[in-house]
């Protein structure tokens, strides 16, 4: 049997400063002219600010149609509504993963007047046999994302996905995705088996590591996002500060994007639709 061969970073990214909602400030880190996206990823958003002021205005009521989107909390309370009548409140540590669907309009605004907020949301797109299903939840507290300790020095909070026999509670055949919250302790290494096929990037929020061995190691800094490829085995070492990141990967779809905004379809018709659908109040 062949060993593995090593994944290496193919191209490291930083994000840019911008504001979306009301005015909430952020990093967009997928979305931008750097990298618009990472099949079947759209957009990645870091938050994060101790300044009530550029958190408190939220996101207002807005719609969506054609995605996903998975908002994963650090710090802080959102309090998230739609026009279907669903509604919960994301605490530090919990996942919400919404399937727009058809569509749906929805409001995340901050249960907080002061305090940190941190935290992440992604956009994962849908194929077009999903596009036009039903809008549905998948959101977790805190006490039920699972943990493991796959070596010592190593904490992985496991959403999605795999890490030994610990198994996420996200499910989504469309991508397969992983989705794991990785804490490394000074100068402690680790190494991971990617799923086969699946694009994936890991993005260092804490402290700073290297991806790769020897001459192929690469360094990643804080709030910088590595795409990988070229093979299945991961190979993290954290630096002397220890290092903190997200790691996910998807299936890629391979399907052609046509997105304005908070659509996402296939053709740009169907774009056009959308804004009709939602203009006439079929969301």
């Amino acid at each position: 049997m062949s060993s593995p061969i090593p994944a290496r970073v193919q191209r490291t990214i930083r994000g840019a400063a911008t504001s979306d909602g009301a005015g909430v400030r952020l990093t967009r880190v997928i979305g931008g002219p750097s990298l618009p996206d990472l099949d079947p990823f759209l957009l990645l958003d870091e938050f994060g600010t101790d300044r009530a002021e550029d958190y408190l205005a939220g996101f207002p009521s807005h719609p969506h149609r054609g995605f996903e989107t998975v908002t994963y909390m650090l710090d802080g309370r959102m309090r998230h509504q739609d026009n279907h009548g669903n509604e919960g409140l994301l605490t530090p540590g919990s996942v919400q993963w919404m399937t727009a669907g058809r569509g749906l309009v929805h409001s995340e605004m901050p249960e907080q007047e002061s305090g940190r907020m941190r935290g992440f949301q992604l956009w994962v797109n849908l194929p077009a046999r999903d596009k036009m299903t039903a809008p549905k939840y998948q959101e977790f507290a805190p006490e039920r994302i699972p943990q493991a300790t796959p070596a010592d020095g190593v904490q992985v909070k496991v959403i999605a996905g795999q890490v030994g026999d610990t198994t996420g509670p996200i499910v989504q055949p469309a991508t397969d995705p992983l989705y794991l919250d990785i804490t490394l302790a000074a100068h402690t290494g680790w190494d991971y088996r990617l799923p086969p096929g699946h694009n994936a990037f890991a993005y260092v929020f804490e402290g700073g590591m290297t991806v790769g061995q020897d001459a192929d190691a690469r360094p990643v800094a804080r709030q910088e996002l590595a795409v990988l490829g070229g093979g299945e085995l991961l190979q993290l070492q954290a630096g002397a500060d220890g290092a903190r990141l997200i790691l996910v990967a998807g299936r890629p779809l391979r399907e052609p994007v046509m997105r304005h905004g908070p659509f996402v379809m296939n053709t740009k018709q169907e774009l056009m639709q959308a804004f009709v659908d939602f203009q006439e109040g079929r969301f």
